[in-house]
């Protein structure tokens, strides 16, 4: 029997699962992610996660023959680690993930992901088709795609392809994103912006509406709430409707998926809200072929489902490889 760990490091949760060859789950275990003082500290809590899933699924973390790992960016791949986590506390500049974990597994097979390529990997592996191209796009506290081309899940050098949150979907940088440049996909559509968004186009044009706009906890579950309801909170849900669309365009003119898989809070949420604007426009931005559009099956456990998959898979997801 060969054991397999999966693990997802997020900037707020850190988890892992333990599965045997043939993908049952056995044990798994969750905790917060450290604020700090270091990022030792995130690290020994990953640690610390994969010794309860294997105690828990009753095996020594040394009978795992491999383990995937997802987690926020930006990545350092030769490094095997994440570097300067931008939704961590400063004082956590480098969390060293494949050499401690190659250590307590005594296994040289750790594949080291962003949370979106194990999101495209779990998506791939899980697929009836187990298609060669496609892309997980995440619509949550930012905006990011995994993109597999040719049967290969594209990392980029240093592990961070797939930043497709960050293109600049608006010359006119209407928007500020968070990463401080103007005019990206993230700036107008993340979990965390949309509020924003909605400020400045009330600001343009302050129209009576519901939203609280001038509250501090003001959110984009507001916006989503009483879409249907106030005419102001429509506007906003159809332009975040229509910079998706364009970001959602791009992908499909860089990578020809067959097929893209939404995930994130922001879409798991409002499905509907979210999905079809884009279907909608997808013939009037769209000069290729179209691909499916569908919400990822894989819930908000795509990451670690993915992570698990690159585990059993080499790091790819293709199931030919079991």
């Amino acid at each position: 029997m060969a054991y397999y760990v999966g693990v997802d490091l997020g900037a707020t949760n850190v988890r892992s699962v333990v599965a045997d060859d043939e993908g049952e789950i056995l044990g798994q275990a969750r905790d917060g992610t450290p604020r700090g003082p270091t990022g030792i500290a995130v690290t020994e809590a990953v640690l610390g996660v994969v010794r309860r899933a294997c105690a828990e699924a009753g095996i020594d973390p040394s009978e795992a023959v491999a383990c995937g790992i997802g987690a926020i960016g930006p990545l350092d791949l030769a490094e095997g680690a994440v570097e300067n986590p931008a939704n961590l506390p400063d004082t956590i500049d480098r969390i060293p993930l494949t050499g401690p974990l190659s250590v307590l597994l005594d296994t040289d097979n750790v594949y080291l992901h962003n949370d979106t390529n194990a999101g495209v990997i779990g998506e791939r592996f899980h697929s009836d088709r187990n298609p060669d191209d496609m892309v997980y796009l995440t619509i949550s506290s930012g905006v990011g795609a995994g993109v597999c081309v040719d049967g290969h899940v594209l990392a980029g050098w240093d592990g961070n392809a797939g930043e497709v949150g960050h293109m600049t979907l608006d010359p006119h940088g209407f928007m500020t994103c968070g990463c401080g440049h103007d005019g990206h996909w993230e700036g107008y559509c993340s979990g965390n912006n949309i509020p924003k968004y909605a400020r400045e186009l009330h600001q343009e044009d302050p129209v009576e509406t519901a939203l609280p706009i001038d509250d501090p906890d003001f959110s984009a579950v507001d916006v989503f709430e009483h879409a249907g309801d106030d005419e102001f909170a429509d506007h906003v849900v159809d332009q975040v409707g229509h910079w998706n669309a364009m970001g959602v365009a791009n992908i499909v003119h860089a990578y020809a998926p067959l097929i893209i898989y939404v995930g994130g809070a922001v879409a798991l949420n409002n499905p509907e809200l979210i999905l079809e604007p884009i279907r909608e426009q997808m013939s009037d931005m769209v000069m290729s072929n179209i691909p499916e559009i569908q919400l990822t099956t894989l819930g908000d456990e795509v990451v670690v489902e993915g992570a698990l998959a690159s585990a059993m898979t080499a790091g790819t997801g293709d199931r030919s490889r079991l």
